[in-house]
């Protein structure tokens, strides 16, 4: 009768046993479950910031594509009405060079016209020039000022949001500790029992 009773306390032991095991085993597939489930949070959080860093980057070329375009196109333009000018004033040189013979005091006056004219154009065009420059100029910037805005926000969004990740992961990582420590805890409780 003494035999039958250790051999059911043995039993029920390593039933017991056998148990704390199968529920550890639970217990840690449902830790590498969470742990896989935050690890994969992270590579998407990864994967859509460098998707978000390759469109800022496109982004940028294009506007800066753009804006060379625009600047060799009012270069351009503003080359083209500088020849043209200049060609009119050779035009106008040369038909004054034909009349020089015959009426001098009437090319004088009409050189000092032309002058003052050229002049006149020459001013205007560089005022021109210098307005165009300076708006360009402000619009880089503007456009420059923006991006930077835009792209620090959107940083401070990642950066906020992988700060809550990490903060939820670590919480996780906190939780399952103290259930491992405390199913630790009971698991040497139980064979402590077991050995006494």
């Amino acid at each position: 009768m003494g035999i039958s009773k250790d051999s059911k306390s043995e039993k029920g032991k390593d039933t017991f046993k056998k148990e704390i095991i199968h529920q550890f085993h639970v217990i840690s597939e449902n830790i590498i479950d969470q742990v896989k489930g935050v690890a994969e949070g992270v590579a998407t959080l990864n994967e859509k910031v460098e998707r978000y860093r390759e469109e800022s980057k496109v982004e940028n070329e294009t506007t800066r594509a753009d804006l060379s375009q625009a600047i060799t196109h009012v270069h351009q333009e503003l080359s083209r009405a500088i020849i043209n000018v200049d060609q009119k004033l050779d035009r106008t040189r040369e038909e004054l060079k034909a009349d020089i013979h015959t009426v001098d005091q009437k090319v004088d006056r009409t050189r000092e016209e032309l002058k003052a004219e050229i002049q006149g154009v020459r001013q205007e065009l560089k005022t021109e020039i210098q307005e165009t420059r300076q708006e360009l100029k402000t619009e880089i910037q503007e456009t420059r000022q923006e991006l930077k805005t835009e792209i620090q926000e959107s940083k401070q969004e990642v950066l906020a949001a992988t700060k809550f990740s990490y903060a939820e992961l670590d919480k996780r990582l906190t939780t399952l500790e103290k259930e491992f420590l405390d199913l630790k805890y009971r698991f040497e409780k139980v064979e402590s029992r077991s050995t006494s």
